[in-house]
C-alpha cells in the first residue's frame, strides 16, 4: 500500500514540474476541508483554492525540478492491510530558473514537506484511489554558523 501512496506523491511533483494542471486536479480530494500551506504563506482551505494556487504557481515558473530526499511513509491504522491514511514526509531539494537574469543560471532551495493522503471514499480500493488531503511545506534555513557561535 505504501507504494501506491508514494506513486501519487511522485505524480504530484511530476505535475508541478510539467505544469500539468489536469494531473494536479486529479490528485486532490474534492472537499472543502483540504488544505495546503506553501512555504512562507498562510494556509489555503478547500480544493478550489488549493488548485488555483498550484495553477498560478505553475503558470509563473518557467523551470522547476525537485530532488526528494529523506522520504518517510507512515500509514494508518498501523499494521492494517487496508490503511486509509498515509503521511509522507520528505526534503525537497529545489532547482529553479525563476528570478535569474541569465537563461543559463539556476537557483536552489530546500523545504521540508509533509503530505497527508487518504483513500478516496468513492474509490474502489485500487492504487489510484489515494488522494492528497493536506500538504505543508516549510523552507529550511541554510545557516552557516562559525564554530565559535
Amino acid at each position: 500500500m505504501t507504494d501506491d501512496a508514494l506513486a501519487v506523491h511522485r505524480a504530484f511533483y511530476y505535475a508541478v514540474e510539467a505544469g500539468d494542471v489536469d494531473l494536479m486536479a486529479s490528485l486532490w480530494v474534492d472537499d472543502p476541508g483540504t488544505s495546503c500551506v506553501h512555504p512562507g504563506a498562510l494556509p489555503l482551505r478547500g480544493t478550489a483554492h488549493v488548485l488555483r494556487s498550484w495553477t498560478v504557481l505553475m503558470a509563473n515558473v518557467g523551470y522547476i525540478q525537485f530532488f526528494l530526499t529523506d522520504i518517510d511513509v507512515v500509514t494508518f491504522p498501523r499494521g492494517s492491510d487496508e490503511p486509509t491514511t498515509a503521511t509522507i514526509t520528505c526534503t525537497e531539494n529545489i532547482l529553479s530558473g525563476e528570478g535569474m537574469t541569465s537563461p543559463e543560471a539556476f537557483a536552489g532551495g530546500k523545504a521540508v514537506c509533509t503530505s497527508i493522503l487518504v483513500r478516496d471514499p468513492a474509490g474502489s480500493r485500487t492504487a489510484g484511489d489515494w488522494k492528497l488531503w493536506s500538504r505543508h511545506a516549510s523552507p529550511i534555513a541554510d545557516l552557516h554558523l562559525r564554530e565559535d557561535d
